[in-house]
């Protein structure tokens, strides 16, 4: 979608949610990227925003939870533990692999856009999935990691900080690429590369992943946590893990 197509298109819904009726059932100050993942989503016979045990769900597929979490896993845990007592939950987060940045100015005119350098991948994930490792691995729970395109809409403003910059306005959905699915503890184990030699660091793994050791270092609690992951000794100061896959 382009520039000024999308701009035209949040004028427009932003009009029409604001009309009586505007705005669809489940939809009322829905943000357009959870609101897209959705639509997307959605089969027949789907129900949305609708109470199961205390909590409400996204969609309800017959027994089956879909949890759509754009934001931050940190909050979830709780409503998670208690649908997991007795639902299927799937749980979906989207990661942006491309991302392209539209900053405007009133009223809701474009002022320039730039591609993200930065690219997500599945190991992402396991940023949120800290937040959840005591349920990964869970029968009930399946978690499917979408790689998305997206657009982030950003506006001058003071920043949670007091200082000037861009604020993020909303995120919007252009494609997703594709889906990684976690079920099995084993499946998680995926983001470690098979020729990564045993036993190996943190700094081992972040080189192999080509990402920062503090998101190796992620990777390595949830891993261990799910008992997929051992400590096998250590070398210097660095401790050493390898699979446990009959674990």
């Amino acid at each position: 979608m382009g520039v000024g197509r999308l701009v035209d298109e949040i004028a427009r819904s932003r009009s029409e949610e604001n009309r009586p009726g505007g705005a669809g059932i489940g939809t009322l100050n829905e943000k357009p990227l959870h609101a897209a993942l959705k639509e997307w989503l959605a089969e027949d016979g789907d129900q949305f925003e609708v109470p199961v045990d205390g909590f409400v769900a996204d969609i309800l597929r017959g027994d089956t939870v879909i949890e759509i979490q754009t934001g931050s896993t940190s909050g979830l845990e709780r409503k998670l533990r208690a649908l997991l007592k007795r639902r299927q939950v799937r749980l979906v987060l989207p990661i942006p692999a491309e991302r392209t940045i539209v900053r405007i100015d009133e009223p809701n005119a474009a002022r320039r856009t730039r591609k993200s350098p930065r690219h997500g991948s599945a190991v992402d994930a396991f940023r949120e999935f800290v937040f959840l490792r005591d349920l990964l691995g869970d029968t009930n729970l399946s978690i499917d990691a979408l790689l998305i395109r997206e657009t982030d809409l950003r506006r001058e403003g003071a920043t949670h900080r007091g200082r000037r910059g861009s604020v993020r306005e909303e995120r919007h959905l252009v494609e997703v690429i594709d889906c990684l699915s976690f079920h099995h503890p084993a499946d998680y184990l995926c983001v470690v590369p098979a020729q990564l030699e045993e036993p190996f660091t943190t700094a081992e793994l972040a080189r192999a992943i080509r990402q920062p050791r503090w998101l190796a270092q992620k990777i390595t609690y949830v891993l261990r946590g799910m008992g997929v992951l051992i400590a096998a000794g250590r070398r210097g100061n660095a401790i050493l893990y390898q699979r446990n896959v009959g674990g």
